[in-house]
């Protein structure tokens, strides 16, 4: 078998297309929760906290300076509002994904299992037990 084939094989899966499918939809839905955080929940948080956003939250380890030769040094920083805003990013992203599959598992109709037959011993033994029992 070619790997053209193969590789046609592979693709013609399910799998492979419902994966890919998934992804896109993840990415999009990725881009509306960070529209989200970026334009309702994090300036209402700055609005809270006095105006400041929460991604310039820093620790200024040194503070910018003029070297001797005049040059602007950098100051040097944490920065972690950085990491706080995308960690909201993550935990809502989470949450949502969350509820989309509480959603849907509830929707989803429970597959019926096929009722089982009772063997033939089994039958033959209450059988026995009922006929004991008068």
């Amino acid at each position: 078998m070619g790997m053209i084939s193969e590789f046609k094989e592979f693709i013609a899966r399910g799998n492979v297309i419902d994966l890919a499918t998934a992804v896109v939809i993840g990415a999009a839905f990725g881009k509306i929760v960070t529209a989200l955080v970026d334009g309702i929940v994090m300036p209402v948080i700055g609005y809270l906290t006095g105006g400041v956003s929460v991604s310039d939250w820093k620790y200024v380890l040194s503070p910018a300076s003029m070297d001797a030769a005049g040059k602007e040094v950098a100051e040097v920083a944490i920065r972690y509002g950085a990491f706080i805003q995308t960690l909201i990013d993550f935990l809502l992203i989470a949450f949502v994904i969350f509820l989309v599959l509480k959603a849907y598992n509830r929707m989803r109709k429970p597959a019926e299992e096929p009722a089982v037959a009772t063997p033939e011993d089994v039958l033959l033994l209450r059988e026995i037990r009922d006929s004991l029992k008068r």
